[in-house]
C-alpha cells in the first residue's frame, strides 16, 4: 500500500506539472497530462533509469492502476453522457448528422483501407478481421468531445455558430463511436459475457431499449416530482449507483463497462442545477486523482522504442496522414457543402480532428482485448497526440479569432457606461 500511495502522488505531480506547462504553451491541459504519463513510462523514465523504473513501477502494480483508472473512466464517461444535449441535437439533427457523418465515414474508410496492411504487420495473433477493422476505424474517426469543448471554451467560441456546430458533430461522433465500440466488443466477446455472438448482440439491443425506453422516462418522472432544484446527497448517490449498475450490465453481456457509464449519463435528467452540481462534485476528483492514473497506464504501454526504424516511422506517418486527411477532409468538405466559408469549414475540420482522452480510452480498450499490438498501440497514441496538438496552431494559422480578448474589450467598454448611468 505504501508503494501504491507513493506512485499515485508522483503520477499526480507529473501530470499536474505537465498539464500546467501545456497551458502555458497554448495547448490543452490534456496534452500535457498525456505527455506526463509517457514521461513516467518505459519510453523515458524506463529508458533513463530502467532499474529504478522497474522497482518503482513493478508489473504487478499495473493491475491496481487498471482498476482505479477504470473507476475514474466510468465516472468520466457518465459526466460526458450527462452533458450531451440531445434536445438541441434533435432540433439540428440534419446538419449534425450530415457533417458528423462525413467526419466519421471518411476516416473510418481510410482506416478500413489500411486495415489489411496493418493487420498482417502489427495485429496480435488470433484477432479477427472484422473486429480489427472496427477498432481501427473507430480509432481513426473518433473526436475527443471533452477536449474539443475545452478548446472552444478557452477561445470563447462555444456560443458561436462554429462552436455550436462542432459540439453537435462531436456529440454525434461520440454516440456513433460508442455504439460501434459496443458492437466490436460484442464481436470479440472480451468482457467475459455470453460466448454466443447472437446472445451478446441481443443483450446489447435489450440493454439499450431498457435504458432509453424504461430507465430514462422513469428518471424524468422522478425528477419532475422533486421538491428542490438542488442535487441532494441521496440523488447524487442514486446517480452513481445507477452508473455502476449500468456499467456492470454492459460488462455482463460482453460489452465494455464504459458504454454502460455513457448510457447512464445520457439517461440522466437534464436539470441545469443537477448537471452543474454533478460536474462540480465529480470533475475535481476524477480529473486530478483518477484520470492521471489512466494517463500513467497509457504512458507505460506506449513504447516509443518499438518505433526503431525508418519503416516503423513510415507506417506511423501513414496512420497519422490517413487520420488527418479522413477526419479533417470529411468534416471540411461536408461543412463547405452546407454553405460555410472555407475558413469555417477548415476550422470545423481541425476541431473535429481533436482526439485526446477519448481516443486513448478506445486505444486502451483495443489493447486490453488483444486487438492492437504494443507497436500499433504506440503508433495510434502518437497519432492522437499529434492531431490534438495541431488543433490550436491550425486555428491560429487560418485566422480563427480568440473571442476572449474581444469579450474583454466589450466588457471594459460597457462597464464605465453602467457606472455612469
Amino acid at each position: 500500500m505504501t508503494l501504491l500511495l507513493l506512485q499515485i502522488a508522483v503520477i499526480m505531480l507529473a501530470t499536474l506539472g505537465c498539464g500546467w506547462l501545456a497551458l502555458r504553451l497554448g495547448q490543452a491541459r490534456v496534452i500535457g497530462e498525456i505527455i506526463g504519463g509517457i514521461l513516467l513510462g518505459p519510453s523515458v523514465f524506463g529508458r533513463i533509469a530502467p532499474h529504478a523504473w522497474a522497482g518503482f513501477f513493478p508489473q504487478k502494480s499495473f493491475a491496481s492502476f487498471d482498476n482505479l483508472s477504470t473507476v475514474g473512466l466510468v465516472l468520466f464517461l457518465f459526466l460526458i453522457g450527462s452533458e450531451l444535449d440531445y434536445e438541441q441535437l434533435y432540433h439540428q439533427r440534419v446538419t449534425a448528422a450530415f457533417a458528423s457523418g462525413m467526419s466519421i465515414l471518411l476516416p473510418f474508410a481510410m482506416g478500413a483501407a489500411l486495415a489489411h496492411s496493418l493487420r498482417i504487420r502489427f495485429a496480435p495473433h488470433g484477432i479477427g478481421n472484422i473486429p480489427f477493422v472496427l477498432f481501427l476505424g473507430i480509432s481513426m474517426s473518433i473526436t475527443a468531445f471533452p477536449v474539443l469543448a475545452r478548446i472552444l471554451e478557452e477561445r470563447g467560441l462555444q456560443s458561436t455558430r462554429l462552436g455550436t456546430t462542432a459540439i453537435l458533430c462531436a456529440a454525434v461522433d461520440d454516440v456513433v463511436a460508442w455504439l460501434l465500440l459496443a458492437l466490436a466488443m460484442a464481436l470479440i466477446g472480451a468482457e467475459g459475457g455470453p460466448s454466443s455472438l447472437p446472445m451478446r448482440l441481443i443483450g446489447l439491443v435489450v440493454y439499450v431499449v431498457v435504458m432509453v425506453a424504461v430507465v430514462r422516462p422513469l428518471l424524468q418522472t422522478l425528477a419532475r416530482r422533486r421538491k428542490s432544484n438542488m442535487l441532494s446527497f441521496e440523488v447524487f448517490g442514486v446517480a452513481l449507483a445507477l452508473t455502476l449498475f449500468s456499467s456492470a450490465a454492459t460488462a455482463a453481456i460482453g460489452v465494455h463497462p464504459l458504454f454502460g457509464a455513457f448510457m447512464a449519463g445520457v439517461c440522466f435528467p437534464r436539470i441545469e442545477e443537477w448537471q452543474v452540481a454533478l460536474r462540480a462534485r465529480l470533475d475535481m476528483v476524477v480529473s486530478v486523482l483518477l484520470l492521471p492514473l489512466f494517463f500513467a497506464l497509457t504512458g507505460m504501454r506506449t513504447r516509443l522504442d518499438l518505433l526503431n526504424g525508418g519503416a516503423m516511422w513510415m507506417w506511423a506517418g501513414i496512420v497519422l496522414l490517413a487520420a488527418v486527411i479522413g477526419k479533417m477532409g470529411g468534416a471540411s468538405l461536408a461543412a463547405r457543402y452546407t454553405g460555410q466559408s472555407w475558413r469555417d469549414a477548415v476550422a470545423l475540420g481541425a476541431l473535429l480532428n481533436t482526439r485526446g482522452l477519448v481516443e486513448l480510452v478506445v486505444l486502451n480498450i483495443a489493447y486490453n482485448v488483444g486487438a492492437f499490438s504494443p507497436t500499433l498501440f504506440t503508433m495510434m497514441v502518437v497519432m492522437a497526440l499529434m492531431t490534438t496538438m495541431s488543433t490550436t496552431p491550425i486555428l491560429n494559422w487560418i485566422g480563427v479569432e480568440d473571442r476572449r480578448k474581444e469579450r474583454a474589450v466589450e466588457f471594459a467598454a460597457v462597464t464605465p457606461a453602467r457606472k455612469a448611468s
